[in-house]
């Protein structure tokens, strides 16, 4: 097993802080992956030293552009980032509720351990996205994503939770603006995308409302640059 290394623990908290409280229960959570990724591999091995940077601050920095919201549902959860990050912080407060979505059944049991163990407000559904956004979207304030999918199927898998008003943060590679270009396409999008604290070429999009656009839209008539309006890039 990889050694995790002590120093890019203290180089992850002091690029985002979190309480002592909150840093125990990131503790539980690293220590539980560190033990399963034995036999199942929840991030990429060679990520593993750096968890800490890679994973857990990679997941912290969508805190502060959630607000005060406390509802949240996470898209694909895999090894639990951002989802179960996001959770350890929302549990100081008593109305959090936080949904992974996670359709690996060994990747769900790993979930749902990790938050027994560090007694997380956290409901695990082992589905296909497709299938519990009904369920799941009334009342969910941020909906997020990390290398979920190219932007347009992302939009498609988030749009019952934007539809109703929840903000959508996606941890996005180098080619975001690609994907953004892309997504316009078929879709009215307000976003703003900013850069990643943790990962040079990393990106973090904010989108406030997705909205598809007319099949004569789809179909080519409309340029990208109309679907698009964003709210700020900042590097």
């Amino acid at each position: 097993m990889s050694h995790i290394d002590s120093a890019d623990r203290s180089r992850a908290l002091s690029l985002t802080p979190v309480s002592r409280e909150t840093e125990q229960r990131l503790e539980i959570i690293v220590a539980l992956l560190a033990k399963w990724q034995r036999t199942i591999n929840l991030v990429a091995p060679a990520t593993l030293p750096v968890v800490w940077t890679r994973h857990i601050a990679d997941s912290l920095q969508l805190m502060p552009l959630a607000g005060e919201a406390t509802r949240w549902v996470d898209l694909g959860s895999g090894g639990g980032f951002p989802g179960l990050v996001v959770a350890a912080v929302l549990a100081e407060r008593r109305d959090a509720d936080v949904t992974l979505v996670e359709s690996d059944s060994r990747k769900a049991a790993f979930l749902r351990e990790a938050a027994r163990l560090a007694d997380l407000p956290v409901t695990v559904l082992p589905s296909r996205i497709e299938q519990v956004a009904a369920v799941v979207a009334p009342g969910v304030e941020v909906v997020s994503a990390r290398a979920l999918a190219p932007l347009p199927r992302l939009l498609e898998l988030a749009l019952p939770f934007l539809a109703q008003g929840a903000t959508g943060l996606f941890l996005k590679g180098q080619d975001v603006d690609n994907e953004l270009t892309q997504a316009s396409k078929s879709w009215r999008i307000d976003a703003e995308i900013r850069a990643s604290l943790t990962d040079g070429g990393g990106h973090v999009l904010i989108v406030r409302k997705a909205v598809p656009l007319g099949p004569e839209a789809v179909g080519g008539k409309s340029s990208g640059g109309k679907g698009f309006s964003q709210g700020g890039h900042h590097g």
